[in-house]
């Protein structure tokens, strides 16, 4: 019985160097294993030695022993064997053999390196860009792990065993891979690869052998030759018919985790089987080919439920069982999987969610983790989406992705995606949807609010779309942010209609400007906006401005005005409300003059009409709708001659003050006391002008003022006062008696009117 070689390792044989005599003289023996030198651990390993007829002894030598093994020859005594039962480590390494015979010992054989196998766990292989290959073209393989090995070998199984030892090259994602380029593939043989890997320290134990890979022969030349295919007994196809097939799905390109997957390849060519290969895999398994009708043939590959090893780029052939030739690939097809990243980007439009016709937008698809691109979907489309870089802006990250021109003819639904070029196939989850707004050519409608532009947090703000349109439904829009919800028209009387929009309570998520838009049901055409509506949300920036005025709050008609809104916190703009106005508020932009931001808001020649109550506030460029919280209001008093009394300003005034007032006061009231003036004149002159045959005619203070008030012609005796100066004194009055009234207890207090 021959002993294993097991035991004549750990026995050896003892063979010392004054024993060997002429070492060297013979010819060396030829050595090699069965059923390889590449072995899986725990398989049997048959280890051969030959050398020539009538040798005594065979020796088996493995590098690193310091005793070699000993056979005696079998019949015909030309060769010897060594057998492994259960292959381990110990037994990887370098041997080699050598035999005594009497006319002395041979050289040594060639070195034969016995290698153990799946110690590690296995690489992946695959081929670029397609494991489908035109014939005489160029295909390379792909070995990656994981596991951080320093080198991989690929192998090719069949005729002509070959070998590749490849340098790892480290991925900065920390995988690792080889790539082996290859051309003149051939049809006269089978192209079956597996790949290892393995560490330079321990080279003669490998990984778990990769799956195998087998590169299949697709299209025809009609030439002979190396690189090129034979012509196969099919018959030739009719002129015009194309033997490229079609691969789709009727799911969309992005599929959520979890969904089923079917690719259905078809053809106008009567193929009765078809593969589907994905980029970087091996190949999914063959269909046998249906034939739904005369002419055609098809094969569906269920894939689902949907994973993230799903996401790639696929293509089938199409190919005839009596022939190993495989049609030219179908177009390429993207698979991609969304929700495998932690983040959901945000999409918005530029400058708005609603345009015209044949008009293009930007869409801002933005998060708040960096991706290295960003991926726009249109609903319903078949295009792949379309993919831009993502540059950093500020704490977030977006890209710009033009779109248009875009027409009413069907709806424009859009959602964005984020991934990384690493892996281009696994996406994010979805934002929510945004739909573009076609706008037509009829009647704007219009958009207002019964609150203030400037609204504070909490507040209820509701905005109302209304027409003489009948429009049978509204929308509403903000810039920069998707649609609000749609509303169906309310008519409240013949000819008109209207929707109102709730959207309070009042956020600072609601600062924005709108617009609104009245559509038909019957179609997908929006009319043209309404004019814009700006709405500001106070209180979101720390510090209240101050708000004064120059020369005072109480001014006449015709002055020159100046309000000055400061803050001593940086604020960039200041805004200038004026209470129960209907125009939006005035904007100038901050000056700094230390320590205050400030801006004078000027006006010239002012009149009754802009007095009122006035506030300030600041803001920001970046987010012009949030402002400050409101200054304390400022009362302003605008005098004049037309246009009746002006509110006096609240709060204590100085004597001046009321003397400037009073004037005013004076000024503006002069009809209201000259009338009691004159019929005051006239009762006390009454009996003397009836006794002196005399009249009094009395004018309005406009004719008065600097004119004579003049009796009528016949008089003899001209009466007439003259209006030369204003003067206001205060003082306490006693009333005069009438018809022997006492006067009363308490006095009053009287301005007398002073006429020179």
């Amino acid at each position: 019985m021959t002993p294993t070689l097991t035991a004549l390792l750990c026995l050896g044989l003892s063979l010392g160097p004054g024993t060997r005599g002429q070492a060297g003289t013979l010819p060396k023996p030829t050595l090699w294993a069965e059923p390889g030198s590449v072995v899986a651990r725990g398989r049997p390993v048959t280890i051969w030695c030959e050398g020539p007829l009538g040798t005594q002894e065979y020796y088996l030598h493995k590098e690193g022993h310091a005793q070699p093994s000993r056979e005696s020859p079998l019949e015909p005594e030309n060769k010897a064997r060594f057998s492994i039962l259960s292959m381990t480590e110990y037994h990887a390494g370098r041997y080699q053999c050598y035999y005594l015979s009497p006319a002395g010992w041979s050289e040594h054989s060639d070195p034969l390196e016995l290698v153990v196998t799946g110690f590690y766990s296995k690489p992946r292989l695959s081929a670029l860009p397609s494991p489908v290959v035109t014939s005489g073209g160029n295909v390379t393989l792909q070995c990656g792990s994981g596991q951080g090995y320093d080198r991989f070998v690929l192998t090719k199984e069949g005729g002509h065993n070959l070998t590749w030892t490849l340098d790892a090259q480290r991925h900065p994602s920390g995988q690792v891979q080889a790539l082996l380029p290859m051309d003149l593939v051939t049809s006269g043989q089978r192209w079956t690869f597996r790949c290892y890997g393995y560490y330079r320290r321990t080279s003669q134990l490998w990984s778990v052998p990769s799956d195998p890979l087998e590169l299949q022969l697709s299209g025809r030349t009609g030439q002979a030759g190396v690189g090129r295919i034979q012509p196969s007994a099919q018959a030739p196809l009719p002129p015009g018919v194309s033997r490229r097939p079609t691969l789709l799905t009727q799911q969309g390109p992005v599929l959520a985790p979890g969904e089923t997957l079917t690719l259905q390849c078809h053809s106008d060519v009567t193929y009765d089987r078809f593969t589907l290969s994905k980029e970087g895999a091996q190949d999914l398994p063959q269909r046998p080919a249906q034939q739904p009708q005369a002419g055609l043939s098809q094969a569906d590959f269920l894939l689902g439920p949907v994973s993230s090893s799903h996401g790639g780029r696929y293509r089938c052939y199409g190919g005839h069982s009596l022939s190993s030739e495989w049609s030219a690939p179908s177009d390429p097809l993207d698979i991609l999987v969304s929700g495998q990243l932690p983040v959901t980007p945000s999409l918005s439009v530029q400058p708005g969610p609603t345009v015209s016709s044949g008009e293009n937008v930007t869409l801002l698809c933005q998060s708040q983790i960096k991706m290295d691109t960003f991926l726009l979907c249109k609903e319903g489309a078949a295009d792949t989406p379309a993919s831009v870089g993502s540059p950093w802006g500020g704490h977030r990250v977006q890209a710009l992705l033009p779109v248009g021109p875009v027409t009413p003819s069907h709806r424009w639904t859009f959602t964005c995606y984020g991934y990384y070029r690493s892996h281009p196939q696994v996406w994010s989850g979805p934002s929510d949807p945004l739909e573009l707004l076609v706008s037509g050519v009829s009647r704007k409608p219009s958009l207002l609010t019964q609150q203030d532009p400037v609204l504070a947090p909490g507040e209820t703000l509701t905005l109302q779309c209304h027409s003489d349109v009948t429009y049978d439904r509204f929308t509403l829009s903000k810039e920069g942010a998707q649609d609000l919800p749609q509303r169906p028209a309310q008519q409240p009387q013949a000819g008109l209609s209207q929707a109102d929009f709730l959207l309070g309570p009042v956020s600072p998520s609601h600062g924005g400007q709108y617009r609104c838009y009245g559509g038909h049901s019957l179609s997908s055409e929006w009319s043209a906006p309404s004019d814009p509506l700006n709405i500001l949300v106070s209180g979101q920036l720390p510090g209240t401005p101050s708000l004064s005025v120059q020369p005072g709050p109480t001014v006449s008609s015709g002055e020159n005005v100046t309000l000055l809104c400061q803050s001593q916190i940086k604020m960039d703009t200041f805004l200038l409300c004026k209470e129960g106005a209907a125009d939006p508020p005035l904007r100038l932009r901050a000056e700094y003059r230390a320590p205050w931001y400030q801006a004078e808001f000027s006006m010239r020649a002012v009149t009754p009409a802009l007095g009122g109550t006035y506030r300030c506030y600041g803001s920001h460029s970046s987010s012009p709708y949030l402002l400050s919280w409101p200054s304390v209001p400022l009362d302003l008093v605008v005098s004049g001659l037309s246009g009746g009394p002006s509110p006096l300003p609240s709060g204590p005034r100085s004597t001046a003050g009321l003397g400037r007032s009073l004037k005013i006061l004076v000024g503006v009231s002069v009809p209201l006391l000259l009338l009691p003036l004159f019929l005051l004149l006239g009762h006390q002159c009454r009996g003397q002008c009836r006794k002196a045959g005399l009249s009094t005619a009395v004018t309005s203070p406009e004719t008065t003022q600097g004119h004579q008030v003049a009796a009528s012609e016949s008089s003899q005796f001209v009466t007439y006062a003259q209006l030369k100066d204003l003067q206001l004194r205060e003082g306490i009055a006693t009333p005069l008696s009438s018809q022997g009234q006492e006067p009363p207890t308490e006095p009053s207090v009287y301005t007398t009117l002073a006429i020179h």
